[in-house]
This record gives structure tokens, sequence and C-alpha cells, in this order.
């Protein structure tokens, strides 16, 4: 198994849209080498909830993540989501990911045959356990919150991560401050290395402060630079200069995650087009585009937070003779 063990900054990437739903290629491209580009990012994580994923054929798939090996996989490492009903079909993800290039794996939960996990942890080892044969790459297990029914405890993690050694991190979307902090102790606890890596968005400095070894999430598409100042202020012990960044980002994620929750990573699309760095905020079905009252808000909270302001500032100089 590739030694790997994913730590620090991995923003999840967005996967723009033309207007006939096609894959843009380019324009993904083009933030692809925006998140490799950015001064501390550690890792890009391709094919994730961010990429719509669930909107792809597995052709659709495999070709984002050979393009994002191919665009930026000398820079930085790329972990592979693996996204699939049944676990045959995740192993043969897993398979291709290694193939082309992927130096982990995101194992998404088997729905629904997962749901009500917690009452069968033996098909969860399972699955895992083939996902590992299959692939042979390092495993980020993607903790869901307990109350979807998709959620694994503690305990499970520990036992998955004993039973199935290639699991080398988890993805904690608990959803819960307190279950991370005991899901952080006990895997830190394992007796060798292991990764928690926080998507706790709303919550990432009390996450980081913890312990958590690192973020994943798709908010690392839009404000990548502001995950690297906070966690590089945390490991540093700054607890000013992480608060500062805290308060950027909680008025990000509150328009972000805003309800309807569903919606995140189309505002997340729209806030990267108000930026200029992409030309369309298409969405798939049956995800639908923003509303224009939305945009507007998004618009205040990028300018708020001192992003938009700043790039419409080099845009006007840029153009200046």
């Amino acid at each position: 198994m590739d030694s790997y063990l994913p730590r620090g900054v991995i923003p999840a990437n967005l996967l723009p849209f033309n207007a006939d739903l096609s894959i843009d290629k380019t324009a993904y491209r083009g933030h692809l080498r925006d998140l490799a580009e950015t001064r501390g990012v550690t890792a890009i994580t391709a094919n994730a909830h961010a990429s719509e994923t669930a909107s792809l054929t597995q052709a659709e798939r495999r070709r984002t993540l050979q393009i994002a090996v191919d665009e930026v996989g000398d820079r930085v490492p790329i972990i592979a989501g693996v996204y699939a009903d049944g676990t045959f079909e995740a192993a043969d993800q897993a398979r291709d990911a290694a193939a082309d290039g992927a130096r982990a794996v995101l194992v998404f939960p088997a729905t629904p045959f997962l749901a009500g996990v917690q009452h069968r942890p033996e098909m969860v080892y399972a699955h895992f356990a083939r996902i590992a044969d299959a692939s042979g790459l390092p495993l980020i297990a993607f903790q869901y919150p307990i109350h979807s029914g998709l959620g694994y405890t503690t305990e499970m993690l520990v036992q998955l991560a004993e039973r199935v050694p290639n699991v080398v991190a988890i993805k904690d979307w608990s959803q819960d401050i307190v279950v991370c902090e005991r899901n952080l102790r006990a895997l830190h606890g394992l007796g060798r290395p292991f990764s928690v890596l926080t998507t706790y968005s709303q919550a990432l400095l009390p996450a980081l402060v913890q312990g958590a070894d690192g973020l994943l999430s798709g908010h690392g598409s839009v404000v990548a630079a502001l995950h690297v100042e906070l966690w590089e202020a945390v490991r540093r012990g700054d607890l000013h200069a992480a608060q500062s960044v805290a308060e950027r980002l909680f008025v990000l994620t509150e328009v972000f995650y805003a309800d309807p929750f569903l919606d995140m990573h189309n505002r997340m699309k729209a806030a990267l087009v108000l930026l200029g760095r992409l030309p369309a905020a298409h969405v798939r079905p049956p995800l639908l585009p923003i509303e224009p009252d939305e945009k507007a808000r998004i618009r205040a909270a990028l300018e708020e937070a001192g992003l938009l302001g700043a790039v419409e500032r080099h845009l006007v100089g840029a153009a200046t003779p």
C-alpha cells in the first residue's frame, strides 16, 4: 500500500458544466490549477459531493479524475471519491482510480444498503476490505452524521481502522463537535498514524483546535487560501489570527450552508463566477440554479469577507493603461 497520509488543506473541487450540461473541461482545468497553485494546499479531492458526483456517469467520473491527475497531479496528490450504491461497483471505481493515478480514495457510504448501518457494522468492514483489496490505495472513510442513518459510531471507526489497515483517515462530517472530539481522541489512540480531516465547515476553528489533522471540504474550492490561513494559524498557536480568519469564513458559511442545504455547491459555483474564476454556474438536474436574490446575498458575503472587493480592484487596476 502507498504510504501516503492525507493531511493539511485539501479542497474538494467543483465541476464546471457547459450550457448543455456537458463537462466544461477547459474551465475545470483552470479551476484545478487555481487550487493547486494556492500556497499551502496539500491535495485535491475529485469526484466528491462538490463535483455533483451523483449526477455523473461512471465514465464521466473516471474522465474527470484523469483530467485532475493530468492537469495538477504532478503538483499535489489527487484523492478520488468513490460513490456507489454497491460494494462491487465501489471496488471497481477504486481499482480504476488506482490505475489512473489517484493517491488515495474517499469512500462514501454505500446507500441505501448502509442506512441504519450501526446495527450491522460487519457490512461496513467487508465493504472497505473489498475496496482495499481492489485498489491497494490508502482509504478515507466519509463519516456522516449519526442521525442520517449512514454515520459510523466511534467504536465502528476504531474497528474499521484495526481490521482494514488501508483505512488511514476519516473525513469527519459528524456535525457534532462533541462527536468530532470523541472520534479524534479514539483514532489518534490507534497506535499508528491516522488522520482526522474535518469537513465541519461551520465549525472549522473548534475542530482544528481539538487537534484535527487537516480539513477536506468543498468550501475550499472557493476559499482555499483562507483555509490555509486558518490551518497555519492554529498550528502555530496564534488564536487571535485564527479567530480573525474564522470571522471571515463565518460570513461565507452562513450563506453557502443556509437552507436549503442541498444548494450549497450551487452557491459556491455562483461565488466563483462572481470572483471571475468560473465562466458560468450551470448545475445538473435535479439541482436548480440559484435565484437572483440569493446571488445578491452571495455577493454581499464575498464583499464582507474581503474577497470580492480585492478581485474587483485587481481587475480595474489591470485594465488601467
